[in-house]
């Protein structure tokens, strides 16, 4: 089965959230599973000089006005061979690969996306540069929405996946892009990619692929709904039969606390030994007071609304007022940004706030804090909380999306034992003081050193690899393939 997975980011080449991660892991999970894999991604700056040697196939003409080169090399410590679409004017500047540095997202993003979607389309029809022709596609977020209306304007053979790894990123434009984008007239409407009088890369996707996933079984129904489902509820609900909800998986070997070399120590569920000095290095890497008794409490995440975090802020002086310790690494809203700044000001060697992206601190908080938060509004896989899991990390999540289908809760029973199933705390309802309440209950396990190590050992004994997840996916393509 030949399969070009396309993405707009993959780890360890370019991040910017979770999406990296999965186009990191999920190629790699698939490959194993006897899949014949490329991954296609835009050549960001730098990215060419980050890979070995990649070798020049030729050059397409995608639109009009605009050429650009494809290179293959393969994937940085994996054999899977990766094409790289190489067009300076599109994609060697500075900033993110879809922001820039100073001014929020670039203008021409849906020239730069509207290339990828293009290309992949190109790769899957008879072509000068490779005679490899994939029989499917598999589109990840709105970045390649257009791929699958591509793909049917150029009558290609291939069958086509879109997933949704968060819809309330849509990739909605001006209509006049249409034009330069190579999109037909008729299709402008709303049994095309229209989207209120915008052209929509997410609509696209949701509307012209053969198959629809998102990243776990409660978001695929969430976004049914209006609360969840930003505008397209309807046309999911319409298309309910083709949308499957499979839930992501972790890289296991790069998310090891036996083997994580950015730990000054290691550990396992076997011997829990060590994680105690983890945190005692990281309290002094953030400085923060060396102390025991009271946990660690750990957000890595974009700093926004969605992700709850303002709800942490809230409550954030009766917690740190029970003499818990708080670490944050994440960037995002400016205003939220301010306001743990001006926490750990407030409470000096309490509380560490580190503003920005940093991949070695990541791994030392989710191995040096004891509890991660992660209140989100919505989720729709989020894998943090399953990092958490790997690393005796436990996670306090909201009950929603891939956070309810990954995290257990449960409650300590009369004589002091934990369920069985128990491997984190679940919040029952979304709101500052459900997550105060949940805290404490946390703060309460904790304080019993052999109910802490019981729930430790419980979720690192979960299965979060991706290996059950390539399943599904490989049964969805066969789906596909078959019909």
């Amino acid at each position: 089965m030949r399969l070009l997975f396309v993405t707009s980011e993959i780890f360890p080449l370019i991040k910017t959230g979770g999406l990296a991660d999965v186009s990191g892991a999920l190629p790699a999970a698939l490959c194993n599973a006897g899949l014949d894999i490329q991954v296609l991604l835009p050549a960001y700056r730098g990215i060419l000089a980050q890979c070995d040697s990649p070798r020049l196939l030729g050059s397409l003409q995608a639109f009009h006005d605009l050429r650009c080169d494809l290179y293959q090399t393969t994937l940085p410590g994996t054999v899977i061979p990766l094409l790289l679409i190489d067009c300076p004017a599109l994609y060697d500047r500075d900033g993110g690969p879809y922001h820039h540095p100073l001014h929020g997202e670039w203008q021409d993003n849906p020239l730069r996306f509207g290339l990828l979607s293009k290309v992949a389309a190109m790769l899957s029809v008879p072509n000068s540069l490779q005679h490899w022709q994939p029989e499917l596609v598999h589109c990840n977020d709105w970045q390649s929405g257009l791929t699958p209306y591509y793909l049917r304007q150029l009558s290609s053979p291939a069958k086509s996946v879109f997933s949704i790894h968060n819809l309330a990123f849509q990739g909605n434009f001006h209509a006049d892009w249409r034009h330069q984008l190579m999109l037909s007239e008729q299709d402008f409407q709303p049994a095309g990619y229209e989207f209120y009088g915008h052209l929509s890369f997410m609509k696209a996707g949701l509307y012209y692929a053969d198959a629809l996933s998102t990243v776990s079984p409660t978001y695929a129904k969430e976004i049914q709904t209006e609360q969840f489902g930003f505008g397209f509820q309807g046309l999911l609900q319409h298309r309910a039969h083709d949308l499957t909800g499979i839930l992501n998986g972790i890289d296991t070997q790069v998310w090891d606390p036996a083997t994580d070399p950015y730990l000054p120590v290691h550990y396992s569920a076997h011997s829990l030994a060590n994680k105690p000095l983890v945190k005692q290095a990281l309290q002094a890497e953030l400085h923060l007071q060396q102390q025991a008794t009271s946990p660690l409490l750990g957000v890595v995440s974009r700093l926004t609304h969605q992700k709850g975090l303002d709800m942490l802020v809230d409550i954030a002086h009766e917690v740190l007022a029970s003499g818990c310790q708080l670490a944050v690494l994440g960037s995002g809203e400016p205003a939220l940004e301010q306001q743990y700044l001006a926490l750990m000001r407030q409470y000096p060697g309490q509380v560490a706030v580190t503003i920005g992206y940093n991949e070695p601190l990541s791994h030392r908080i989710m191995a040096g804090t004891d509890i991660f938060v992660m209140p989100s509004r919505f989720e729709p896989c989020g894998l943090n909380q399953m990092y958490g899991l790997r690393y005796g990390t436990i996670p306090l999540v909201a009950n929603t999306g891939g956070l309810a289908d990954s995290v257990q809760g449960g409650v300590v029973a009369a004589d002091g034992t934990l369920a069985e199933t128990m491997t984190g705390l679940v919040m029952p309802e979304n709101n500052p003081s459900t997550l105060l309440v949940t805290l404490k209950q946390a703060m309460l396990i904790y304080a019993n050193s052999g109910q802490w190590q019981q729930l430790q050992k419980q979720a690192m004994q979960q299965d979060v690899s991706w290996e059950t997840s390539a399943e599904h996916y490989f049964q969805l393509y066969q789906n596909l393939i078959d019909i």
